[in-house]
């Protein structure tokens, strides 16, 4: 099976339909032939993105569980190894590329397991080009 490393904001386009595009549409249809690989931070970004639009009003509690109820059903694997990572790894890709500590885990999982990297991220992306990491699609 194929893999690849998912960034969180291409999930969250899947929920904001008006943020998606092609691309994260392709993304989520490849899941049905691929597994996703996630930093052990996704599920707090991905709850994060949710409790902000029920703030927002851009979306109902029932949407947000739905939502989160299709992700569970998505094969989404987290990986336990982020954190054990991420005041060495982590914490110097995120210096030597101007990322953010949280980025820099999808872009440390991404090198560690020799997978291309799904983001809609423009500096995620550019960084994960520059540290030999192939870009999904």
């Amino acid at each position: 099976m194929n893999h690849f490393v998912l960034d969180a904001s291409v999930a969250a386009s899947w929920f904001f339909e008006d943020e998606g595009g092609d691309y994260a549409a392709s993304v989520l249809e490849d899941l049905n032939e691929s597994e996703a690989l996630v930093p052990t931070l996704w599920p707090l970004e991905i709850a994060n993105v949710l409790i902000m639009a029920e703030r927002r009003g851009r979306c109902s509690e029932a949407e947000a569980a739905r939502f989160i109820e299709l992700l569970e059903n998505l094969p989404i694997t987290i990986d336990e190894n982020t954190a054990h990572r991420a005041t060495h790894a982590t914490y110097q890709l995120a210096r030597e590329y101007g990322l953010t500590a949280y980025d820099a885990a999808y872009l440390e999982l991404a090198m560690r397991l020799g997978a291309p990297l799904a983001t809609m991220d423009r500096q995620l992306a550019e960084s994960a080009r520059k540290a030999g990491v192939r870009v999904y699609r």
